[in-house]
């Protein structure tokens, strides 16, 4: 059998085994919209979700990670794309899409990564071009979390010819179901899973009909929307945090690890940095515009926070953190236990969503008024 055929057969398997789970996750989605709890805190209403004020929302959020909910797979619609929708959106697109995303009938995922534009999101070179009715989109996307589940992408893809860096992009709306179009392949990762994928629009011109804020003025759009990624969720995310940490303690004390006074210490300044971090979280949580770097400080803190934690929880494992729950072989995925879960998924914490070297980048240019850092010509 050809490599390709081979590649593209065990993609399929992959894709067969993680049915269920994706079809319980779009339940589980339906079953909160049916409530009227996804939208909460969008900034209009009618499109059949509860209002809630910020302190509301942080109760839900919290109390939904405290009681070790099923993981959402509607956030990227509900906290990414519905509020940029709402910012920028035409009354149209909102009447189109809002509901269906507050029902939890449709999902979202995000095509802005490539694979020579991560972090240097100017650097895309995805192209639509407009046609009759719409755009013909080609280019790939990568590190694209649950693409393999999402109805609809929002792409950033260069609109305007010859254009560079932030100039020429567009904010698109990009049906997924496009058999012979578009083509989504997960990418396996440490862990053994693979919630993040490679999108391929090359195989045939895929078709776009919807761009949101205007031809041209994606880089606001996109920027836009970035800053809707650390709100009252980086709050839910903090209780996450408590619970993996309580869990590093209780190992802490059965291993014996806990006897020894560099651990003992470690532990306590996980706990202190966490408290920070949340304190700091509540000083920022609705104000994120006044405060430029606000963003960039809580990733830098958090994701720095994270890795260490996963350290810690193998360290005080021993030489039992070396050996997974089941037996390990070469057909079958592995499998691994909370602690080495934590400690191979968060090596990408200081590189998803922006690297700390961009997050401090950022806060140099934007907040202490460095100069900027060459990034090439200018168109």
């Amino acid at each position: 059998m050809p490599e390709d055929e081979v590649f593209r057969t065990e993609v399929r398997a992959w894709l067969d085994a993680h049915a269920n789970a994706a079809v319980d996750r779009r339940s589980w989605e339906r079953t909160l919209g049916a409530d009227g709890w996804i939208g909460i805190g969008w900034a209009e209403g009618g499109y059949g979700n509860r209002t809630a004020t910020l302190t509301q929302q942080v109760a839900w959020a919290e109390e939904y990670a405290r009681s070790v909910a099923p993981p959402r797979s509607g956030h990227i619609g509900e906290n990414l794309l519905a509020p940029t929708l709402i910012a920028h959106g035409s009354s149209e697109q909102k009447a189109r899409f809002l509901p269906a995303v507050a029902a939890g009938d449709e999902l979202w995922c995000q095509g802005y990564s490539e694979p020579g534009a991560g972090s240097d999101l100017a650097g895309v070179r995805t192209v639509a071009v407009r046609e009759a009715g719409g755009y013909r989109i080609t280019g790939q996307k990568i590190w694209t979390s649950l693409a393999h589940e999402a109805d609809w992408c929002f792409v950033l893809a260069r609109t305007e010819a010859g254009s560079r860096r932030h100039h020429g992009l567009s904010f698109l709306l990009v049906p997924m179901d496009q058999p012979g179009r578009i083509e989504v392949r997960p990418i396996r990762q440490l862990t053994g899973t693979s919630d993040f994928n490679e999108v391929f629009f090359d195989s045939a011109h895929a078709r776009v009909e919807h761009v949101v804020g205007g031809e041209g003025n994606g880089w606001r759009v996109a920027m836009s929307l970035l800053g809707f990624e650390r709100g009252v969720s980086t709050l839910a995310q903090q209780i996450g945090f408590a619970e993996e940490l309580g869990r590093v303690v209780r190992d802490a004390v059965r291993s014996g690890a806990a006897d020894d006074p560099v651990v003992r210490e470690r532990l306590v300044r996980l706990w202190a940095e966490l408290r920070v971090m949340r304190w700091n979280a509540l000083r920022t949580l609705g104000n994120s515009a006044a405060e430029p770097g606000a963003p960039s400080v809580a990733k830098l803190l958090w994701a720095g926070w994270h890795q260490r934690l996963g350290e810690l929880a193998v360290l005080v494992r021993g030489a039992a953190a070396s050996v997974g729950p089941a037996g390990w072989s070469a057909v079958a995925p592995y499998e691994l236990d909370a602690a080495q879960h934590l400690f191979l998924f968060s090596r990408a914490d200081t590189v998803y969503g922006g690297s700390d070297q961009v997050q401090r980048t950022i806060i140099a240019e934007r907040v202490l008024g460095l100069p900027r850092e060459p990034k090439g010509v200018e168109s």
